[in-house]
């Protein structure tokens, strides 16, 4: 701990024990939006590989794949990204193949982390992986794993999987609680890596990242550089200030954030936004996000239940929406639903487009306009239209989603800026230079401060704003020049 206190200190930071929170991660200074925080490798890392894709172990890349000729389970990019792996991999390819070849095929990445986890322990132990001060396994073994508070049917599970992560590994002497009690912590602490558009590609453990402490209004934001995680300041962050990061999906009421922090993370949060539970202000915005909307298409309020239970009252024109209404178009959403869910949409993707459609105009008689239901349903339909180049349809799509995304995530936000790069991307390619320039001035101004100015990916917006700024400059001279 005297270790991590100097590292932390050195980058304006410490570690200071809450009542209420456990260990919590402080500023020792003042840091600016965008400013880098914190930066960690995994500890250990896997790609989410699956009978449709698959992922370079090293670099999570997915062009030029070569399998490993040993376990046959494993992949690499080239001989670079299986050197940097070779001394932890060596000794799990060994353990794989004791596995029957079609049983290696089904071992799951939480399973095979576990397995990296076990081996680099006892690698390091060894001395034949480094131990530094951010990456040993004593800060593995401070994560809270919560096992206290987990019913017999997930412990007997976790309890599953160390006897199979025992019977991969075979090692003498293996301490299974121990393992179970390791699942317990990825559950609660792994993370999903993601690449620059936030698309999941794999899981990792970052020890230090997961001091930070969660809040349903983050003033910090998790994102990677290939495997680096990288924890930068959404907004001003005074010094002697704690640093919170989100670990759910924060589009949502209050109820709906709570209970998913309980079902994963087993704890209740009592962060500010969530302070404001059963107030005025809570209670409009989840009628908003989950509820239905006014019978009258005009207006925009908000519905509550009824107190004579006759159905919902819109609070902005107090037009009453009957129970039997509301019920049978919950019914018809619901029908076309199952429909929707159960097309084979890359069998046919203008029918699943179609179907899509009919689900939205259902919806929409539904729900509010900012209603999170609503908003994904438009998410797969703008996805489903950019697969078969539909652009202009798509551009429809992005533009209704952007005002719900301004609304549920703070102004700074990674999915607002990509939201609105996409936006940018499409106005562009429809000839709509003017606007794609401003789209993607949106763009770059949000994700500059979530990631940063120097990666690949920000240099590519950068690029594509430059080009479509000289574009409009070209158009503006040739419409003066004709005048």
């Amino acid at each position: 701990m005297a270790n991590l206190q100097s590292f932390l200190r050195d980058r304006c930071l410490t570690v200071l024990n809450l009542p209420d929170k456990g260990r919590s991660l402080f500023t020792s200074r003042d840091f600016r939006p965008g400013e880098v925080i914190l930066r960690q490798e995994p500890y250990v890392s896997v790609p989410n590989n699956n009978s449709s894709e698959s992922r370079c172990d090293g670099c999570f890349k997915t062009d030029g794949l070569k399998k490993c000729s040993g376990c046959q389970v494993v992949w690499y990019c080239g001989s670079s990204c299986q050197k940097s792996e070779w001394k932890l991999h060596r000794h799990e390819c060994k353990a794989l193949c004791r596995l029957e070849k079609e049983k290696r095929m089904l071992v799951t990445p939480t399973i095979r982390l576990m397995v990296k986890l076990c081996l680099k322990r006892n690698l390091q132990n060894e001395k034949v992986i480094p131990i530094t001060t951010t990456d040993n396994y004593s800060l593995v073994e401070a994560l809270v794993s919560h096992m206290s508070e987990l019913d017999e049917k997930q412990l007997m599970l976790y309890a599953q999987m160390a006897n199979l992560v025992n019977l991969i590994l075979q090692f003498p002497g293996i301490d299974l609680k121990e393992i179970a009690e390791n699942f317990s912590k990825f559950s609660c602490n792994a993370h999903s890596i993601c690449d620059s558009e936030l698309r999941p590609e794999g899981i990792g453990l970052f020890p230090l990242v997961s001091i930070i402490n969660h809040s349903c209004s983050p003033n910090a934001v998790l994102v990677f550089e290939e495997k680096m995680a990288v924890v930068r300041a959404m907004e001003y962050i005074s010094k002697d200030s704690e640093v919170t990061i989100s670990y759910i999906e924060t589009a949502g009421s209050t109820l709906t954030r709570q209970k998913s922090l309980k079902e994963q993370y087993l704890f209740h949060c009592q962060c500010a936004r969530c302070s404001n539970i059963g107030k005025p202000h809570d209670i409009e915005e989840s009628a908003i996000l989950e509820g239905y909307r006014c019978a009258n298409e005009k207006c925009n309020g908000f519905l509550l239940r009824d107190p004579d239970d006759k159905g919902f009252v819109c609070q902005n024109c107090m037009l009453l929406r009957s129970k039997e209404e509301v019920k049978k178009l919950a019914g018809d959403v619901k029908t076309v639903s199952a429909k929707a869910l159960a097309s084979p949409s890359a069998e046919n993707k203008q029918d699943a487009i179609a179907l899509y459609k009919t689900f939205e105009k259902l919806q929409e008689k539904l729900y509010h306009s900012f209603s999170i239901t609503l908003m994904r349903t438009r998410e797969k339909l703008l996805k489903m239209l950019m697969e078969v180049e539909s652009w202009r349809e798509a551009l429809d799509y992005c533009k209704l989603i952007v005002p719900v995304y301004q609304r549920v995530y703070p102004a700074t936000h990674p999915l607002i800026g990509l939201q609105f790069y996409t936006q940018g991307k499409l106005e562009w390619l429809l000839g709509q230079t003017e606007e794609a320039v401003s789209s993607l001035i949106k763009a770059y101004d949000i994700l500059r401060i979530s990631h940063g100015t120097s990666t690949p990916f920000m240099k590519e917006l950068s690029a594509k704003l430059d080009e479509a700024r000289a574009e409009a400059s070209y158009k503006l001279l040739a419409l003066k020049d004709g005048n």
